[in-house]
């Protein structure tokens, strides 16, 4: 099979190429990433040599057909995906997250290509934190930054080219990745690397907010199951029933890490930010019999301070630069939480 994988420099993508040679050795992969903040071919590293990378943008309507033409099956994970910058400057959202999902969705419909759509739980907006209810695949899109609002709109161009064109493609919303090779301006891995640096971790506000956590390697396994089981036109939910509030998992690194448990500061919530968000993947679980590996969030989170710990020269250079670029503009912040395609280069 000749998969192109978009985004996969980044967090999620690259740990796909990883999982997916090591389980699928015959797979012949693509890798096609434009290289910006987020994706490094430092998380390629290791299977580089088994792979064909290309450095360019999904919104190259030359370049993706030529690649999409000579693919079995696409894997979208680029996106644009930092909720702060999404507020601070729209329009690298719009053009990554919408243009490019056009431009790779005209090159299937063109060559018949197989697609599959990596989106977030984020386009249902956010719950109460005392409400029973989780996200489903029936539930309405109320998105509330604009990087989830171009990601909704991703989302409705591939049904619309499912519908209108008979685009043979599938869709899965995930709730947050954490995992090896995450960037650190991500919440887990900053705090993990800050910890590691003797530095105090920062939360938003009480630290109230929930999120929905999964294991990168149990979202590429949920990603698989819908690729080979799925049904055509049809979206699912990929969660691990890992709901735990912000100030948990800040307790949770330190403990683990040997540190007190309230080693921590607390700063101004940012503006928007999202009280809660959960994941029903009743779906997956019983039409594709998939289950996820991690379902201890804890015994997941020590594996990944594990490989940050074991692997200082993967992120060592993207800590420098992401603390001086906070420090430039004298932001002190936690760190965005993330979302499900976080980390992705376009």
């Amino acid at each position: 099979m000749q998969i192109l994988v978009t985004g996969g420099a980044g967090f999620i993508g690259s740990n796909f190429v990883h999982l997916t040679l090591a389980q699928r050795p015959d797979a012949q992969i693509t890798v096609l990433d434009a290289l910006t903040y987020a994706g490094t071919k430092a998380s390629l590293d290791g299977v580089l040599d088994k792979i064909t990378f290309v450095e360019g943008d999904i919104a190259d309507a030359e370049l993706v057909d030529r690649l999409v033409g000579e693919a079995d099956l696409v894997v979208h994970f680029a996106a644009e995906s930092h909720n702060d910058n999404s507020l601070a400057n729209p329009w690298p959202f719009v053009q990554t997250n919408l243009i490019g999902t056009y431009t790779l969705l005209e090159a299937v419909r063109k060559h018949n290509v197989r697609y599959h759509h990596v989106s977030t739980d984020e386009v249902y907006g956010d719950l109460e934190l005392d409400d029973p209810e989780r996200f489903s695949e029936s539930t309405p899109y109320n998105p509330s930054s604009p990087y989830s609002s171009t990601k909704a709109g991703s989302d409705l161009l591939v049904r619309a080219w499912v519908r209108s064109f008979g685009v043979q493609a599938t869709i899965s919303n995930c709730s947050n990745n954490y995992g090896p090779r995450q960037h650190v301006e991500k919440f887990i891995p900053r705090q993990i690397t800050n910890v590691i640096d003797g530095v105090r971790p920062k939360l938003y506000g009480a630290g109230l907010n929930v999120r929905d956590w999964i294991h990168v390697d149990d979202h590429n396994t949920g990603v698989w199951a819908i690729i080979d089981r799925g049904q055509i036109g049809e979206t699912y939910l990929i969660g691990a029933d890992g709901e735990v509030n912000n100030v948990t998992v800040v307790r949770d690194i330190l403990e683990l890490m040997g540190k007190s448990a309230g080693d921590f500061d607390h700063v101004t919530d940012r503006a928007g930010h999202d009280l809660r968000y959960a994941i029903d993947s009743t779906r997956l679980r019983t039409e594709l019999g998939w289950e996820p590996q991690y379902r201890d969030f804890r015994s997941g989170l020590q594996a990944t301070i594990d490989w940050y710990k074991d692997n200082e020269a993967w992120w060592r250079p993207m800590k420098a630069e992401t603390e001086a670029k906070y420090a430039s503009t004298q932001q002190v912040v936690q760190a965005p939480v993330g979302d499900a395609a976080e980390g992705e280069s376009h």
